[in-house]
């Protein structure tokens, strides 16, 4: 018997160091991104949505760097969402946390991906978001619940990029 009880509190004290330093990295992520401009109030009066789809909030992440995950503001945990596209903007409605709104003149580029920051799909199965935060451009994004809400979701965002929302063969605002 006495055999088995310091395997099993090795193995539990392995399990407290490793949680402990993820809390410890996570809380440091938050301390180096404690300038980031606060997130955007919805605005009232955006009128209706030209489009509303249901899915999974994946992350918002810095711009091009589909790995380092924005942890303030909730803006790293994934959550059930709706994102809506307006006449001025995206509503992203995250459940369980703080909602997002990215207004039109913000926008920077739509494209797909197949994953960021802990979620990965199939090729070009997460749509993808460019957007400035205050001075901070960031990548955000998001899975639609079914697949065929993809395409029409991507040509709403365009619509409302510079340039009339036209694309490469990529997806990116040309």
């Amino acid at each position: 018997m006495d055999e088995r009880i310091l395997p099993g509190v090795l193995v539990l004290l392995v399990v407290v160091v490793v949680f402990a330093l993820m809390f410890r990295g996570w809380r440091n992520k938050l301390k180096s991104q404690a300038g980031l401009a606060e997130l955007p109030a919805i605005p009232g009066g955006l009128g209706a949505a030209t489009i509303s789809v249901p899915g999974q909030y994946v992350v918002t992440t810095a711009a091009g760097d589909w790995l380092d995950r924005m942890a303030v503001h909730g803006l790293g945990i994934r959550t059930p969402a709706t994102v809506s596209v307006h006449p001025d903007g995206v509503v992203i409605e995250r459940r369980g946390a703080q909602d997002l709104f990215i207004a039109r003149e913000s926008l920077l580029e739509v494209e797909t991906r197949a994953g960021m920051a802990g979620k990965f799909v199939e090729k070009d199965g997460l749509v993808v978001i460019g957007w400035r935060l205050a001075d901070t451009e960031v990548d955000t994004g998001f899975r639609t619940t079914e697949a065929g809400a993809k395409r029409p979701l991507i040509e709403a965002l365009q619509e409302l990029l510079p340039h009339g929302g036209q694309t490469d063969s990529n997806g990116k605002n040309n």
